[in-house]
């Protein structure tokens, strides 16, 4: 339990120093710009938004410092300890030189994996007589960091599981002559750790934080080859970090919930597995090797898994001869005042079909703006939906197109929001 406190304590110290508010000060708004910018494409869109920009970046900052919480609790349980030397914040220097190359690879099973090649490039060059000083220079202790990597992908599925679903955008897809209809996420969240410093007699003390020295008799839980308190070391201490973890992916097989789960619970085994293949790096050279090879290609099959199943699943939002099938809804909709939920099909409106949101805002137009709506959600239960609508206004709701001309396609894979903005602005003017 002093163990817990100490790192609560540290952690809560950071949070609260001058510089530390400073930097979240900047994150946030970079956020809340982000998010902003999410809140305009919901409105341009379905007419309304879903959530809001503030609802997106207090969720990003709260979640990620809970989670930054656990990951440090984790950390600090198993008794990952990392030497002084190690230059172990350089994974998130990396992680940031990878984002810049692509996004996908902000990822620390990738920056991790660079880390602990180097690593190991040190050793056998120190081990051969050429090159660093292996003890003082870029050596990590791999098991160790791998198990970092590991605990990190923990609480990245947790959070995923918990806030992914957020600020989703709805997109569309053809497959088989169809339109399907799906989602679009893109969630980062902002997590300080505490981990814990050996600090050497001959090392270099590169922060400032008190030296921990009554560690409870059966810590570490998972005791490293080479010695966590070294000979001659002055102690251990804890060193605070920020980083910041995303989630993006595309869905048309699964709800937001639905999918925000699924990829969750991915992600969550995959750390579990890596902390546990983590331990082979304790048979030397060869198992730090295969560890490092398995941490990026166990995150690449890891995907292409999620690719497949999402390629060969059942397509979830497709309009059909019924009707249009609902995609999304606003918050200001009426549609969700009358308690209709994604995934139910509007058959009609004032008892008149019609294969396209033009052809349904026509009719409304006509009967001067009353909608009589009937509504049939997923088990087929039929619902009446009748208010009046405003002049002007949309309806808060992303219908499933039956069919979508190709000159009117708004692509949004890996391109900018502002692009994607200026793109959707064209479209409604022409």
């Amino acid at each position: 339990m002093n163990l817990i406190m100490q790192v609560l304590l540290k952690l809560s110290e950071t949070l609260l120093t001058p510089s530390t508010l400073l930097l979240l000060s900047i994150i946030i708004f970079y956020f809340y710009n982000k998010n902003k910018k999410i809140i305009l494409m919901q409105k341009m869109i379905s007419g309304g938004s879903v959530n809001s920009a503030i609802e997106l970046t207090l969720s990003q900052i709260v979640l990620g410092i809970i989670g930054g919480v656990i990951a440090s609790i984790l950390l600090g349980l198993l008794g990952i300890v990392f030497d002084a030397n190690s230059s172990i914040i350089l994974i998130f220097y990396i992680s940031l030189i990878l984002m810049v190359i692509s996004p996908r690879y902000i990822c620390f099973s990738y920056s991790g994996a660079i880390l602990g090649m180097i690593s190991i490039v040190i050793k056998l060059l120190n081990y051969f007589g050429v090159g660093f000083d292996g003890q003082t220079f870029l050596t990590v202790n791999v098991m160790y960091l791998m198990m970092f990597v590991g605990i990190m992908h923990i609480v990245e599925g947790i959070l995923v599981m918990v806030d992914g679903d957020r600020g989703a955008i709805p997109v569309f897809t053809e497959r088989d002559g169809k339109i399907l209809g799906g989602y679009s996420f893109k969630r980062y969240w902002i997590m300080p750790i505490s981990i814990f410093i050996v600090l050497s007699s001959n090392g270099v003390r590169l922060f400032n934080a008190d030296i921990i020295t009554d560690m409870p008799m059966w810590w570490p839980i998972i005791k490293a080859p080479s010695s966590v308190i070294f000979a001659g070391s002055l102690g251990i201490s804890l060193l605070s970090l920020f980083g910041v973890i995303g989630y993006s992916s595309v869905t048309f097989t699964k709800s937001k919930r639905e999918k925000a789960i699924s990829s969750g619970v991915h992600i969550l085994s995959f750390g579990i597995l890596l902390t546990v293949v983590s331990q082979m790096a304790r048979f030397d050279l060869i198992g730090e090797i295969i560890v490092v090879i398995f941490a990026p290609l166990a995150h690449e099959f890891m995907l292409r898994i999620q690719a497949m199943k999402e390629e060969k699943g059942t397509p979830k939002y497709v309009s059909n001869n019924q009707g249009l099938m609902i995609l999304e809804i606003s918050e200001e909709s009426k549609f969700n005042e009358f308690g209709i939920r994604t995934g139910s099909t509007i058959l009609d409106v004032n008892n008149e079909k019609f294969n396209s949101e033009t052809e349904l805002y026509n009719i409304i137009r006509e009967n001067l703006y009353n909608a009589d709506f009937n509504v049939m959600d997923q088990n087929g239960n039929l619902k009446k939906v009748k208010f009046r609508h405003k002049k002007g206004k949309r309806l808060g709701v992303v219908l499933v197109p039956k069919s979508v001309k190709k000159e009117e396609i708004v692509e949004i894979n890996d391109v900018d929001f502002k692009e994607v903005l200026e793109n959707i602005n064209k479209e409604k003017k022409e």
